[in-house]
């Protein structure tokens, strides 16, 4: 900001083509009036702030508010549930909490406002919740202890300056599903993060001044933080912000930002790349897409044969494509091409940055010889990794630094090739990714359970030409007189209701017995053989009801 006031840091763009652009000068000054605002309001050094909104400049303001004053921001994605709102909000206990009035997605409107009053009676911390105008609608209604955004910031007293923080100090909360039900709060440092993300958003991205630089990822998820929120930032950048889905109302509109604003680096998910490779050449003839110079990536593995796609058909065969590799404990992608030095390996994540090492280990945690899968352990610290986890220090150190003699575990599966590449090849624990979203199977599956006519459940991730992996859901009825539309439909909506609806299973298969351990521990590996291969090839002696494969073999064959 002070470098250069008057340029532009942010603009904000709708899906119905509205437009906002923010200068550094106008974001210091409304982040420095904010952080004065919660000063005012009660919010001291190491109070958590929640933020329950989407990608409108606020979030911006609302994280650059937290730091300032020391505060610990919990964004909340907003496409969650009442019910996992109120699972995080009773876990971090913010002061206060962050909305707006409602979100717009696929031309449709989210009554964030409305979901947030539906729980915030049991989250006694709550002393206040202000609401930003994002659409004006009167069908929402303010309470006591509630006030609009734009009025908070005109009752403020004054600027706030910053306040000094050591490093490694806790700069805010994020969840992620773990191995067990119970989603983990992952605390990261404020001021360690702000210089790991400058980090990787230099080696990852190369951001330079005269960038127009768009990470497409939601506020609620940690890749926008790292790569745009904070990182760009700190780069100088001139970032979009998008709040929309990228298809709506078609991919034309995808296409017609970059052209219009010129966009010269993209940071994205796989994800996206098959969904534009899915609507085919014929949707690009139409734009000129010649600024963009670099595609960065994160999320899940990209495949190669979309990695060629994008290269000819988008990048007209002048273009950086960079598959980059972390977690949200590693706090960003720790491997990486360096953009303009390393060559690229379509399909592999790269080299570790500069600061990072790593070594590949088998189960009795002896290294691995290049060419040979194992898993990917990371072996010395980082500014960026996670910190803690909240409210659970044992959890902390458990997960993730007792399966092999203090190295921070990964639980990922990947090889290194003859270039020291390193290609992750997924999960070794029952953790899937989809579109970038880490998605607890276990979570699923107690959410499935709760339906009563439902015995057993199991969640596995299947391959899908767009999200990378979906989650498959099978299930065993304890009344087999049930109907089976009706009792796919209540899973749907059971898991739209407690986690979201990025996470409804893609696939729901009705079988009529699990493939079981004789500790009675389900074989989702089994089933996820038999639904991939249509076989299984392992031995199965171990299982109590071997017989349960042939079952669910037939049963396959004959589903819908």
């Amino acid at each position: 900001a002070e470098k250069n006031p008057e340029k532009t840091a942010i603009i904000w763009l709708s899906e119905d083509n509205k437009e906002r652009k923010i200068t550094y000068a106008e974001l210091k000054d409304e982040v420095a009036r904010f952080a004065m605002g919660l000063r005012e309001n009660g919010v001291k050094k190491g109070d958590v702030v929640a933020i329950y909104m989407s990608n409108i400049p606020e979030a911006f303001i609302a994280v650059y508010a937290c730091y300032r004053i020391g505060a610990i921001y919990n964004i909340i994605f907003s496409g969650f549930s009442a019910n996992a709102l109120l699972e995080r909000m009773e876990d971090t206990k913010p002061k206060i909490v962050i909305t707006e009035d409602q979100s717009v997605r696929r031309g449709k409107y989210i009554n964030l406002k409305n979901t947030l009053d539906s729980v915030r009676s049991k989250v006694k911390s709550i002393n206040r919740v202000i609401v930003v105008k994002r659409t004006g609608t009167p069908d929402i209604k303010m309470l006591d202890n509630d006030i609009y955004f734009d009025d908070f910031l005109k009752q403020a007293s004054g600027l706030a300056e910053p306040l000094p923080i050591e490093a490694n100090e806790p700069g805010f909360v994020i969840y992620t599903s773990g191995t067990t039900s119970k989603p983990k709060g992952i605390i990261h440092s404020g001021i360690g993060f702000m210089v790991g993300s400058y980090h990787y958003v230099k080696y990852s991205v190369n951001l330079k001044e005269n960038d127009i630089y768009w990470c497409t990822a939601d506020v609620g998820w940690l890749t926008f933080p790292i790569y745009e929120l904070v990182g760009a930032l700190a780069h100088n950048g001139t970032v979009i912000a998008y709040e929309g889905a990228l298809d709506y109302p078609s991919i034309d509109h995808f296409y017609g930002i970059i052209e219009k604003y010129k966009v010269t680096k993209l940071f994205t998910a796989p994800t996206l790349l098959r969904m534009l490779a899915r609507y085919g050449r014929e949707k690009i003839k139409n734009y000129d897409l010649s600024s963009l110079k670099l595609i960065s990536l994160v999320g899940e593995p990209l495949d190669v044969k979309t990695w060629h796609w994008v290269y000819k058909n988008i990048g007209n065969e002048n273009i950086e494509i960079n598959n980059t590799y972390g977690q949200t404990e590693t706090g960003g992608a720790w491997t990486s091409s360096i953009v303009g030095i390393t060559g690229a390996r379509p399909g592999s994540c790269g080299l570790p940055l500069p600061g990072h090492s790593y070594v590949i280990l088998d189960n009795r945690g002896n290294p691995v010889k290049a060419g040979t899968r194992g898993t990917l352990v990371l072996t010395q610290p980082f500014p960026m990794l996670a910190r803690d986890v909240w409210n659970n220090h044992e959890r902390y150190i458990n997960n993730y630094f007792s399966v092999f003699n203090g190295y921070y575990c990964t639980y990922d599966e990947a090889m290194e090739d003859e270039y020291n590449h390193i290609w992750v090849l997924g999960r070794t624990d029952d953790v899937i990714n989809v579109a970038g979203h880490r998605l607890s199977t276990m979570e699923m599956e107690n959410s499935i359970m709760s339906i009563p006519e439902i015995s057993d459940a199991a969640v596995i991730g299947i391959d899908d030409e767009i999200k990378g992996l979906i989650p498959a859901a099978f299930i065993t009825l304890n009344n087999r007189t049930v109907d089976y539309n009706e009792i796919k439909n209540r899973i749907k909506n059971v898991i739209n209701d407690s986690i979201g609806k990025f996470a409804i299973p893609g696939k729901i298969y009705i079988i009529s017995e699990m493939p079981k351990t004789r500790s009675g521990k389900i074989m989702r590996r089994l089933l996820r053989e038999i639904l991939s291969k249509g076989d299984i090839s392992g031995d199965i002696t171990g299982l109590e009801n071997p017989e349960s494969i042939e079952k669910i073999k037939n049963e396959l064959k004959n589903s819908n």
